[in-house]
């Protein structure tokens, strides 16, 4: 038994391509993004934690049926949410490819990102549970909804 242990062997490793997933992909976060700011936006405008929120609560269907029940009640009844490394690279990706334009508050949809999210739409299949899901939010989540709940988080 001891010779066993000592003696030395080797192990070989073989880099096998890892898939990305798909929610981390950038062109798939890009269209999420555009989807929240042309179904669930005033404007075609919102603020960054506001587009962290919907990224958040799109992740799982509790979630999106807290925004559901806080555009029905007009309180949002949360008290932090993730914020996603994912959406912020997606985010300077359609900054650099002009689908959306830095604002002083936030980001707003340019005409080359309503065109490219207007053919997004047009394919019904296309990001269907994310519409759907948006569809019922509608824009009834508020910047000012969003800030009382950030104030809290100065304040703790």
């Amino acid at each position: 038994m001891a010779e066993a242990v000592n003696e030395r062997r080797h192990l070989l490793f073989e880099r096998r391509p890892s898939p990305v997933l798909v929610e981390h992909r950038p062109l798939y976060k890009i269209t999420q993004l555009l989807l929240v700011l042309q179904i669930s936006s005033r404007g075609g405008k919102s603020t960054l934690p506001r587009l962290h929120l919907f990224n958040w609560a799109l992740k799982r269907s509790d979630r999106i049926q807290k925004l559901v029940e806080a555009t029905r009640s007009n309180v949002l009844n949360m008290t932090a949410w993730g914020f996603d490394p994912a959406l912020a690279i997606a985010i300077r990706f359609a900054v650099a490819e002009d689908l959306v334009k830095p604002t002083s508050t936030g980001y707003q949809l340019s005409d080359k990102g309503k065109a490219f999210i207007t053919e997004v739409l047009r394919e019904p299949d296309a990001f269907a549970n994310e519409r759907k899901l948006l569809i019922q939010v509608g824009k009834g989540i508020t910047e000012a909804m969003v800030d009382k709940v950030a104030r809290g988080w100065e304040s703790a």
